[in-house]
């Protein structure tokens, strides 16, 4: 998820763990934790891109690292504070680190969680990395958490509020995710689409949007399906793999890199006289609003790296404006 959902439901989840013991350092210290594993960006400005891509969200989110670091925290913690004992802090931290790791597991980037025995990387595609629907409720709750007094009972009120909220909302998203897949394969089913592999995941900023693709040997399948589409069709479009054009680069470890973190799902095309790479599982620049449009992620593969430092940024929200954004809730609302 983003940094700033991360904060707050750090400090919501502080105040549940530790709000007696500490009052509002609880709030700060929660916060603080919950974001460690997102200090790996930091690798990012000495590593090549395609190694900065497969480091965030590698090590640091780790069940290995999780342990590692609640027992060095636990031990520089129980030394500040030593009314509080060794155990305390290590539950305290262990605790945010996993909240951390687990509902970024739920987005499409892919997390490490046994590294380094596994470079296996888990992804439910289950909610966007920005949902405003979840994140709101633990940002209303931190607002109030903040200046209520140290004291005040309605202070585990609104922890309950924000973290109660966000986790139906969680919850949701995943049951939405299990039946829209169920709906989804039945669909392409009938549609006789003939793929081997596929996956679905949120547009942004909702969960009700579907970004669908499906692949076979020689390309994928992508398009776009709404939970309130009352006619159960998706139109897809295809855009062929063309492996070929990797093969005098194919033994760069770049290009294996790239391969290895897309978890397959990628295209090769040729803009002008460079090669670009294709990461699918980001989906299109304003998609559903053009399908021939780009994807997020494209990686020049003949460029320097300096031009490839923003590739899963750059296209994340580009082109968007009024126009889009209502195309974006009228498409949201079914066809």
């Amino acid at each position: 998820m983003d940094t700033i959902t991360h904060l707050v439901l750090g400090a919501c989840a502080g105040e549940a763990i530790a709000g007696k013991q500490l009052g509002k350092k609880a709030l700060a210290i929660g916060a603080f934790v919950n974001i460690v594993p997102d200090l790996d960006v930091i690798s990012q400005s000495w590593l090549d891109t395609d190694k900065g891509l497969l480091a965030h969200r590698g090590f640091t989110h780790s069940f290995a690292f999780s342990v590692l670091a609640a027992f060095a925290f636990a031990y520089l913690l129980r030394n500040s504070k030593r009314k509080l004992s060794f155990g305390f802090w290590f539950v305290f931290v262990f605790a945010e680190l996993l909240i951390h790791i687990f509902i970024d597991a739920f987005n499409a980037y892919g997390t490490g969680w046994f590294e380094p025995f596994s470079h296996y990387r888990v992804s439910f595609n289950a909610i966007f990395v920005v949902d405003p629907f979840f994140s709101i409720w633990p940002g209303i709750a931190f607002i109030f958490l903040v200046f209520l007094r140290t004291d005040s009972e309605k202070r585990r009120a609104w922890m309950r509020f924000g973290l109660g909220i966000s986790t139906l909302y969680f919850s949701y998203c995943i049951v939405n995710k299990v039946k829209t897949q169920v709906d989804i394969n039945d669909m392409l089913r009938h549609q006789q689409i003939n793929y081997q592999t596929s996956f679905t995941t949120p547009t942004p900023l909702n969960n009700w949007l579907w970004y669908v693709v499906a692949g076979n040997d020689s390309g994928f399948y992508a398009g776009y399906y709404s939970v309130f589409d009352g006619r159960k069709h998706i139109d897809l479009h295809y855009f062929p793999q063309k492996k070929y054009l990797l093969r005098p680069i194919e033994a760069r470890q770049s290009v294996r890199n790239l391969i290895r973190f897309s978890k397959g799902f990628y295209t090769i095309e040729k803009w002008g006289d460079t090669l670009v790479f294709n990461d699918l599982r980001f989906g299109q620049v304003i998609g559903w609003y053009n399908p021939h449009e780009k994807f997020v992620f494209h990686y020049y593969l003949q460029s320097g790296d300096r031009e490839n430092r923003l590739v899963v940024q750059r296209g994340r929200f580009a082109k968007w404006n009024m126009p889009v954004i209502r195309s974006l809730i009228t498409r949201t609302m079914g066809n």
